[in-house]
């Protein structure tokens, strides 16, 4: 099925691009806050980990998404899956999913397997999770409960045959609910990656990019520092 979730589809520029990778960074020094306690956000558990850090985010980015939360209709809530995620971690999904991807197609070469890769993971070097200033997100109800929204967060082009990728056509109501995360998200002034729906991003590179900025205003971060 290479051919339908293959890593070039008209319109999408990945994250490992050379022109997202070639963006300059100018730090201007966000300190990662706390997204938990802000208005009818929700944090999922998920992709809790040791560090206690997946709930954090620059503070550009939490700002952008409460005003996000509060555009929703009455009754929905964002649920935050993941946000900060460590340089270590990044390293481990980015080689869980090229070995997944070479075991699907064993006769790719390295660079294509790095753009396949691309589409779901980014590259330890330029992951926008790194910079704090990334989000793994959804809808829940007000009893906390998923909305359907096409495809399992997470889900892998292969899994999904590409129904993952965030303009994929839907059926109802996963097209109407997703269409609800786009736009409140887009408002706030957050960026997707187009082959991931959960996605967004303020900040880094691929938002740079995205929003046609001269340079990223996020770069990799310790949680701790």
């Amino acid at each position: 099925r290479l051919c339908q979730t293959g890593p070039v589809q008209p319109g999408i520029v990945l994250i490992s691009d050379p022109r997202d990778t070639s963006t300059p960074v100018i730090e201007n020094g966000d300190h990662l806050v706390d997204l938990r306690g802000l208005a009818r956000v929700r944090i999922d558990t998920r992709k809790s980990d040791v560090s206690n850090a997946w709930h954090l985010a620059r503070r550009g980015l939490a700002d952008r998404l409460a005003a996000a939360a509060l555009a929703l209709p009455d009754g929905l809530d964002l649920l935050i899956v993941e946000a900060y995620r460590s340089p270590a971690r990044q390293l481990h999904y980015w080689n869980h999913y090229c070995a997944q991807l070479h075991d699907h197609y064993p006769d790719l070469s390295p660079e294509l397997l790095y753009d396949l890769a691309s589409r779901w993971v980014a590259p330890p070097d330029v992951a926008p999770h790194s910079t704090g200033g990334a989000v793994d997100l959804t809808l829940c109800d007000a009893a906390g409960v998923e909305l359907d929204l096409g495809t399992p967060l997470d889900a892998t082009p292969e899994q999904s045959d590409g129904a993952c990728y965030t303009d994929a056509p839907l059926p109802q109501p996963a097209a109407a609910n997703r269409a609800v995360l786009v736009h409140v998200l887009r408002a706030a002034g957050l960026v997707n990656y187009p082959t991931e729906w959960w996605h967004w991003s303020y900040g880094e590179r691929y938002w740079a990019f995205s929003a046609g900025a001269d340079h990223a205003v996020y770069g990799p971060i310790e949680a701790l520092e």
